[in-house]
């Protein structure tokens, strides 16, 4: 280790440079994966507990009152969405009765205004779990070019110094090449854990948008057969 640190030490400014822009790539990257693990972990928990709130209660009132707690949950806050436009709809029909009796129009748009109110809260949701996830999918197909920059930099940099010395021993520049290397060790050491977190999480995401994309179905199958037919 002693010596990893001096061959750093011993770079030149470039290659100082590359080692801290894949430093600063790999923090963040690291930062963003833990902050990711903890909010898909507990959205994936919470949906879980508001699906099965759903399945037991009978009353949407009460499911609406649940939900305002979980929110962390993706699918809780799509029923919210829909559960708000249901409200208005059912409340702008029972005026639209009324008003039918005076000649005014009844059409409210239906299930059609729920199925959009949803599938926009879906959007946001999706949205807001992907939000930095991308960075990671950049750290991995990146850091590796970067790296490799930094040794091919350094590299020249020592068959530079080789020729100024008029020397043709490769021992030379034997420290030179072992000290570009390091970017390309640093570059994939950045970039692997990067693209295998960006992998999973983003099959936890689509799993996420599974589950509100049935739910959705679900709930707008219940609305349509109990309240907008």
């Amino acid at each position: 280790m002693p010596g990893v640190v001096q061959l750093v030490l011993g770079t030149g400014p470039v290659v100082q440079a590359v080692l801290w822009l894949l430093l600063a790539f790999s923090v963040g990257s690291w930062g963003i994966i833990l902050y990711k693990l903890v909010q898909i972990s507990r959205a994936r928990r919470e949906s879980e507990s508001f699906i099965t709130l759903f399945w037991e209660s009978k009353n949407l009132a009460t499911i609406h009152t649940a939900s305002l707690g979980l929110k962390q949950s993706p699918v809780a806050q799509v029923f919210r969405a829909g559960y708000q436009e249901l409200l208005q709809l059912t409340r702008a029909k029972r005026q639209a009765a009324v008003g039918a009796e005076g000649g005014f129009s009844t059409d409210l748009g239906g299930v059609d205004n729920v199925t959009r109110a949803m599938r926009r809260q879906a959007n946001v949701e999706l949205t807001r779990l992907e939000a930095g996830i991308t960075f990671l999918a950049t750290t991995g197909s990146t850091c590796p070019f970067i790296g490799l920059f930094g040794t091919v930099w350094g590299i020249m940099t020592a068959f530079l110094g080789l020729s100024a010395t008029h020397s043709s021993n490769i021992q030379a520049v034997a420290p030179g090449i072992a000290e570009a290397l390091i970017t390309t060790a640093v570059g994939l050491v950045a970039a692997i854990p990067a693209q295998m977190f960006y992998n999973y999480l983003i099959a936890r995401v689509h799993v996420l948008a599974t589950e509100m994309d049935n739910f959705t179905a679900e709930f707008l199958n219940i609305a349509e057969r109990h309240f907008l037919s």
